[in-house]
This record gives C-alpha cells, structure tokens and sequence, in this order.
C-alpha cells in the first residue's frame, strides 16, 4: 500500500489537484488500485453546485488518470517523468460522487507503445459503478 507521501514521491500533482489518498494495490506498468475520500471541503464542492455539492465528472476522470499513472511511473524508464492526457473515449457517469463518500478507483494499463499507452478506468462509489472511461496517454518531462 501506498500513502500519499509515496505518491507524492511518484506522481508530481499535489493538493489541491492530488485526488488519490493512497494506492491499496499495484502492479507497476499494468494496474493500480487506489482512493480518495471525499470530506466535503475540497475545491470542487463549493461551486458544483451550491447547496447540492456533486464531485465533477472532469475530477472523477483525473483521479482514475492519477491512478494509473502512478503505475505507469513505477517503471524505472518512467521514473521521475509526468504522464499527460492525450484522450478520454467513452466516459461513462453512472452514480453521483458526494461529500463523505470514499471513490474507489480502479486502472487497468491495456497497451503501451514507446511513451504511449492506453488504460481503462473504472470508479465506484458505494461499491456501485460511478463512472468509466478509456484513458489514453503520453509520458514527458
């Protein structure tokens, strides 16, 4: 398992913009699974939407890109690099994300070729499927 420090060693985002608490299992190169637990106060609560605070869709997407990025970054050619979006396909958005919930998120690497790679997300909330996309991405300095 992995906290937010060791992420942070990984991965360069940090908070406000770090959406992982800590990673509950990897497999460098090929699959994360990790979690962020939502307390109410983060940015994103306050204007999405007022009174009906709902986590964005675009941050569900960044915490599953986080995810597997921090597996992609294990690797020794990749250590020290930053993965980018290169594409989002086929986002899905099936249940609300609410303050006081726990996202699970779930990366699946399926392809790589050179600093290109393609990863399957899957978030759940409340042990139900809250959202899924297609992940494609690039590695750089």
């Amino acid at each position: 398992m992995l906290n937010t420090q060791q992420i942070e060693a990984i991965i360069p985002h940090r908070k406000p913009m770090l959406l992982i608490d800590e990673i509950s299992d990897i497999v460098p190169g090929q699959y994360a699974k990790g979690s962020l637990s939502l307390q109410g106060n983060e940015f994103f609560f306050q204007g999405h939407f007022p009174n009906n605070p709902i986590m964005p869709g675009v941050m569900i997407i960044e915490a599953m890109a986080q995810t597997g990025a921090v597996s992609i970054l294990m690797l020794d050619e990749y250590k020290g690099k930053t993965g980018y979006f290169a594409k989002i396909d086929n986002a899905r958005f099936k249940e609300k994300v609410l303050p006081g919930d726990t996202l699970v998120l779930e990366v699946k690497i399926t392809k790589r070729k050179g600093v290109i790679g393609v990863g399957e997300g899957i978030a759940y909330v409340n042990g139900k499927k809250a959202a899924s996309a297609t992940l494609t991405f690039a590695i750089g300095q």
